[in-house]
């Protein structure tokens, strides 16, 4: 299989994303009212909290926790400054060190999913989710075998803190 239809047009939406505003078409960008689609190895959960309270409760429980907070981004913020609409939708990175490093002791690619990533985002009816990675999907996509504790364990820790942004 060659490479570049592949590569080529993943590089054309690049391009196309980041050209300049005079560039790209004089509509006005809409957002588009599909749902959100599901994807392999994401848990999700409801959240019975408003955008800015969920995102908020999830920062106040990984500080509670003593995990250290890596940074949020505004994901929303980065599409508005290319002129590209989505819904909200901001990515919290966040991790425990002397557990996440283990991962990429087993594997290191594993560190292209560490830090922990949860996504709050914003439903096309406004319902509000915090999805993140399942930890059983990392280990078989890093085919990490020998960390069924620190798994367990990092899977119990990203329910529990999805669990406090989610609920009142």
């Amino acid at each position: 299989m060659n490479p570049l239809r592949i590569v080529a047009p993943l590089m054309t939406a690049f391009f196309l994303s980041t050209a300049p505003a005079q560039a790209r078409p004089a509509s006005a960008p809409t957002l588009v009212a599909l749902p959100v689609a599901a994807a392999d190895g994401v848990v999700q959960l409801q959240s019975a909290n408003d955008f800015d309270d969920t995102v908020a409760r999830l920062k106040a429980d990984v500080a509670a926790k003593g995990i250290r907070f890596f940074d949020a981004i505004d994901q929303t913020s980065l599409g508005d400054g290319a002129g590209l609409k989505i819904r909200r939708s901001t990515l919290v990175l966040f991790g425990n060190p002397p557990l996440g490093v283990q991962f990429l002791q087993s594997n290191p690619y594993a560190g292209l999913d560490w830090p922990v990533r949860m996504l709050v985002i914003e439903g096309v009816d406004g319902s509000v989710s915090v999805a993140w990675t399942d930890f059983g999907f990392i280990a078989r996509r890093y085919r990490i075998t020998d960390r069924a504790p620190q798994l367990k364990m990092a899977s119990e820790v990203a329910a529990s803190i999805a669990t406090a942004a989610t609920t009142r």
